[in-house]
């Protein structure tokens, strides 16, 4: 990964706007913040839809020389920002304007929900490495899973709830999947077998907070070059309940339901397909699932330390 062009100067930064998502006073509000920071009608590119953000990603950095992104969007345009520049090789940084529903990303790394932060973020921020995650081939910032939380996240996007309702949508998924049944699974953590048993849903962590703002994974850090795992063994709305109290009024790991490690390479094996998702992005099924983290893998603006 090469050294972020504004370390020296004043980055050339290009805007990516997911036109379905919101902040603050909107675009125009946007670009009048950009130029007051003397970035007057950068290159620019709105798109309908998330999936049609690489393409434009690529020229903003290929045609146009964009050592730094401004995705103004949520979690799924972020993951596809990152997932190309990661995926493609690309020297350019990424900055957030979180426009989205839950903006798990930006709330992890302190970026503000609010535009005129997230712009000054974007553009006088550092540009400091984070790792990924890479579940069977895409990349994740935030999260992946299979089994419960991956149906949640389908059914909360195929049904428009997250549309309709924001986070609320996803608890009305959950519930629609409380009774999921749970598959036999055969974990191994960097290359010796760690679980064997049933699982309603397997979560990797990149971050500490997750899915509906929910403190998972307390030790997690997207720098310390490992990914964190949790197994849930809930089967009925009442076990998921004390998992639920266990994360947001303890720790996650103290639920007797769950087992959490972490590790750099994770393999898992399930006895059946399984509905899988990154970043809030759902995957079709499987039943094996190969899981690397990859360190210092893409540079996200944040704020500033002070020294």
């Amino acid at each position: 990964m090469g050294s972020d062009a504004s370390s020296s100067k004043s980055p050339k930064i290009g805007v990516i706007v997911h036109q379905g998502k919101q902040l603050g006073g909107g675009l125009e509000e946007l670009r009048t913040a950009l130029a007051d920071l003397g970035h007057a009608d950068p290159p620019w590119y709105e798109v309908p839809k998330s999936k049609k953000a690489p393409n434009k990603i690529r020229k903003l950095v290929g045609k146009y020389g964009v050592d730094r992104v401004l995705v103004w969007g949520g979690d799924g345009t972020v993951r596809r920002a990152i997932d190309t520049i990661v995926g493609d090789g690309l020297d350019a940084s990424i900055a957030i304007l979180p426009a989205g529903t839950a903006n798990l990303l930006a709330n992890n790394l302190d970026v503000p929900i609010d535009l005129i932060g997230a712009v000054d973020v974007a553009v006088h921020g550092d540009p400091r490495p984070i790792d990924v995650g890479n579940m069977n081939g895409s990349f994740f910032a935030v999260m992946a899973g299979a089994g419960f939380d991956a149906l949640m996240i389908r059914d909360a996007d195929e049904a428009a709830l997250k549309e309709r309702f924001g986070r609320v949508g996803y608890v009305v998924a959950g519930i629609r999947n409380r009774n999921v049944s749970p598959a036999l699974a055969r974990i191994e953590l960097d290359g010796s077998p760690w679980y064997h048993g049933d699982a309603t849903c397997v979560i990797i962590g990149n971050v500490g907070t997750i899915l509906g703002g929910l403190p998972a994974f307390p030790d997690a850090s997207p720098t310390d070059g490992r990914l964190d795992i949790g197994v849930v063994e809930a089967r009925s709305a009442t076990q998921w309940l004390r998992v639920l109290a266990s994360a947001v009024f303890k720790r996650a790991d103290k639920s007797p339901l769950t087992k959490m490690a972490s590790a750099e390479h994770i393999s898992i094996c399930f006895d059946r397909s399984l509905p899988w998702e990154v970043d809030g992005g759902a995957r079709d099924r499987a039943s094996d699932f190969d899981i690397r983290c990859v360190p210092n893998a893409v540079r996200i603006c944040q704020p500033r330390v002070c020294s």
